[in-house]
């Protein structure tokens, strides 16, 4: 399986936002104390919310078709803002809203990815 690289018409707005998604097991006990341990050896994935802004039809078509296609759970590669090299990359939720006649916006969020596929 080829592993699909993530290039949009254009890029995102500025703004682009990277919020990690941490997991952790955690116990509490009685009078306050907790004991917590990371959840997996790749407890700490990125998470980058991107929005396009101002969009044609056909931009905004591009980019909904390669995540309909990713369905979700299939990873690609995606360069994230301040990296030199493509990481791997899964988007489970993205929106398209309709603005101005003509215009069209997209927000998405990528979640990398750990998945052993190359």
């Amino acid at each position: 399986m080829t592993i699909a690289t993530f290039t949009p018409p254009i890029q995102p707005s500025v703004g682009a936002a990277n919020k990690p998604k941490v997991k952790i097991l955690k116990a509490d006990f009685g009078d306050g104390y907790t004991q917590a341990a990371a959840d997996g050896v790749n407890n700490i994935r990125a998470e980058f919310s991107l929005t396009w802004d101002v969009l044609t039809e056909t931009q905004a078509d591009t980019i909904e078709t390669f995540l309909n296609t990713q369905a979700g759970y299939e990873p690609f590669y995606w360069i994230a803002p301040g990296k030199t090299t493509a990481q791997k990359w899964t988007c489970e939720t993205w929106e398209r809203t309709f603005n101005r006649a003509g215009w069209v916006s997209i927000k998405a969020t990528l979640t990398q990815s750990f998945n052993l596929a190359v």
